[in-house]
């Protein structure tokens, strides 16, 4: 017998929800140079989602895009916050109010027990922004972050 139990990871989504949000962001990344990450844990340890969505952000290195314009999505399950946090190419391009419009969207499914959904829809809209501001060059573009699912604690 073991002296050391190991947690076992929660699951937040089942298999069939995971490949739908990682078929969102190749779908999404195919239109644009833009790079959309998503990191999901059960409780945010600062009071401002904001907050850990930046620390994470940063952690995960994604202001090394060339052109400035990796997104992230921040969802705390059990505490029921998220965020939306682009680096300053994209956000110079959409400002504050679109990171919240788009997390306001996603609530509206949270509170309908719908988390899946309600990421699948924030990156497709992302996805159309990054479109817009930062079209696909096949010439140029190159995948800059990984595309999986990050998951906290």
């Amino acid at each position: 017998m073991s002296l050391f139990f190991r947690k076992k990871r929660r699951e937040f989504f089942s298999e069939k929800e995971k490949a739908q949000i990682l078929d969102a962001i190749a779908k999404a990344e195919q239109r644009t140079s833009g790079e959309i990450r998503l990191f999901v844990e059960s409780k945010c340890r600062f009071v401002d989602a904001v907050d850990r969505a930046r620390e994470i952000f940063l952690q995960l290195r994604m202001t090394e895009t060339k052109q400035r314009n990796g997104t992230l999505i921040y969802v705390a399950v059990d505490d029921h916050q998220a965020a939306v946090f682009g680096d300053e190419g994209i956000h110079q391009k959409v400002g504050q109010s679109y990171w919240e419009a788009e997390v306001s969207k996603m609530m509206i499914h949270f509170k309908h027990e719908h988390l899946a959904e309600g990421i699948c829809e924030c990156i497709n809209d992302i996805g159309k922004a990054l479109e817009y501001y930062f079209p696909y060059d096949s010439a140029t573009d190159k995948n800059e972050l990984p595309d999986e699912i990050v998951f906290g604690h």
